[in-house]
């Protein structure tokens, strides 16, 4: 996975892909748009935040494991785990009726 960063402004509904990327043009790709109110332009998140927050994200979702959503943030497993942690976030996958499931195999 390659990720790529640029700020562009949308024109007749169209999002211009800067030249220096034209490689891109042809390649599937997933998007995340963040609209930025020109007041907030000062405080824009770095990639490695962005990255961060899409792989907690995805994490919490169950979309991915927690060892590639740490390696998509960047980070080593034990750190994801804290970072869940400092986000609120369960670094555990499993509900209730996945307990109980798990147990009732067990007996």
């Amino acid at each position: 996975m390659q990720a790529i960063e640029f700020t562009s402004k949308s024109h007749d509904k169209m999002i211009p892909i800067p030249v220096g990327y034209k490689d891109w043009f042809q390649k599937p790709v997933k998007v995340i748009l963040l609209a930025i109110d020109s007041s907030q332009e000062e405080q824009l998140f770095s990639s490695e935040e962005i990255c961060l927050a899409a792989a907690v994200k995805w994490y919490e979702l169950g979309r991915i494991s927690q060892e590639k959503a740490a390696e998509l943030a960047g980070l080593s497993r034990e750190d994801f785990i804290m970072k869940l942690s400092s986000l609120q976030v369960s670094p555990f996958q499993y509900t209730a009726q996945d307990l109980e499931d798990e147990l009732r195999d067990v007996s």
